[in-house]
């Protein structure tokens, strides 16, 4: 079973040799190593690239152990590449793994993956690509280490479009997957609840929980789980490390400090687990800080964490629909609209909050989620903050299960979320 990830291929081919070093980041097991050595490479291969030109290596395998050196990983790749002999293509997976974590306490000196890197950029006929688990040695060191040169490609876990490709079923059987066991990949081939349940709690506990653990030094994991707890239950609400402290002392009796809280998050946000979504105000077109709201890279992953035995559709759809934006390449923020009038006759202001304020160049659509609008009363409070909004970008109702797609009297556009997801440009309808 073979699943077309062409949005991410199409990236690495418009980027093929621009002068940088391509760096495609991602939760681990989310495809990034399918893209890169098995899609990208055929590619290669069917334009005629010839094998000796393809240099692929896999850092976390035990097979290339020994080039986690980057002095052996030096060595090895000069000497298959000729300077005469056309364009050579250097795939390296997972270069994490040639990072010592001395070299990740001096903060001062970077590491000498990045000098190894660095010093290919200088031959004109290699074209490198990267790939790696962790943001901050990849994402925020990118444009300091590679001093401007490095180009990153994000690849997310399956979007419900993919994970469709590989789903015997309609849509609204894929759905019922999909909200349960989310888009790692691998799920695809598995049968069974106990399957797939095992492998993500199994995936949450030995690949991501306990590599942030050993990472960071993190002194106390069992704090570090209750934070994981408390996000994963609190998907579509906004929090703050100051209001987490509260909950840790009065449910936990825990004396852990928003500071270590604020790190903790930081932490699982550079491992590309969770995302976090600013406050925006519309009319003030200024950010507002905290309170912020967190998502989960992955809801399989998020389910997991909580046994499966927290899966509200109404939060569920609110996170599918903010990973499927960022997908999509925009950035997303939570917006804020203040709504003034009398009641009981006095003056009163109301915050109202637009689910997801998407921006991409020049583009801007107001999204609102809801699962469910059963009478005319919901409806209106859906719209509420999307007519207080005063600007002609669109303003879009997504509704969960079959939905007929409609612009109503006040312009705004009604969609149902499963064609919302299923085609890539429905907010262009």
């Amino acid at each position: 079973m073979e699943i077309k990830r062409d949005l991410y291929l199409d990236k690495l081919i418009s980027r093929m040799g621009n002068g940088m070093i391509k760096v495609v980041t991602g939760v681990r097991r989310c495809g990034k190593t399918y893209l890169l050595f098995k899609l990208f490479r055929d590619y290669l291969r069917e334009s005629g690239v010839a094998d000796d030109h393809i240099i692929a290596i896999q850092l976390d395998s035990p097979d290339f152990a020994a080039l986690r050196d980057p002095d052996a990983l030096y060595r090895h790749l000069s000497s298959r590449i000729s300077d005469t002999n056309g364009r050579f293509y250097v795939l390296l997976d997972e270069v994490q793994y040639a990072i010592s974590r001395s070299e990740l306490r001096n903060p001062e000196e970077p590491p000498r993956l990045y000098g190894v890197l660095n010093g290919f950029l200088h031959r004109y006929n290699v074209d490198t690509y990267v790939t790696g688990s962790n943001s901050k040695l990849l994402s925020t060191d990118v444009m300091t280490e590679f001093r401007g040169r490095g180009d990153e490609v994000h690849v997310r876990p399956l979007s419900f479009a993919e994970f469709m490709q590989g789903f015997e079923g309609d849509r609204y059987d894929g759905w019922d997957e999909y909200v349960v066991y989310g888009g790692m990949p691998l799920t695809l081939s598995m049968s069974s609840h106990e399957q797939k349940a095992s492998y993500l709690e199994r995936l949450f506990v030995e690949v991501y929980f306990k590599d942030i653990v050993a990472r960071y030094g993190v002194k106390k994991p069992e704090e570090l789980g209750a934070l994981v707890d408390v996000l994963a239950s609190s998907i579509g609400s906004l929090t703050s490390p100051s209001k987490i402290e509260s909950t840790f002392r009065s449910s936990l009796r825990s004396d852990i400090t928003d500071a270590t809280i604020a790190a903790y998050i930081a932490y699982l946000k550079d491992a590309f687990l969770v995302d976090e979504a600013c406050r925006y105000s519309v009319k003030g077109r200024k950010y507002i800080g905290s309170p912020k709201k967190y998502y989960f890279e992955d809801v399989g992953l998020r389910n997991a964490r909580l046994g499966f035995r927290q899966i509200e559709e109404n939060h569920i759809m609110e996170n599918v629909v903010y990973n499927e934006l960022l997908t999509r390449g925009y950035s997303v923020d939570v917006g804020m609209v203040e709504k003034r009038g009398r009641e009981d006759g006095r003056d009163v202001r109301r915050q109202l909050e637009v689910d997801f304020v998407a921006n991409q160049g020049s583009k801007r659509y107001y999204i609102q989620s809801a699962w469910m609008i059963p009478d005319d009363e919901k409806r209106a409070q859906e719209k509420a903050p999307l007519l207080g909004i005063d600007d002609s970008f669109k303003k879009i109702l997504l509704v969960g299960g079959h939905h007929p797609v409609y612009y109503d009297v006040d312009g705004i556009l009604t969609m149902g979320l499963l064609d919302f997801l299923l085609d890539p440009g429905s907010l262009d309808r």
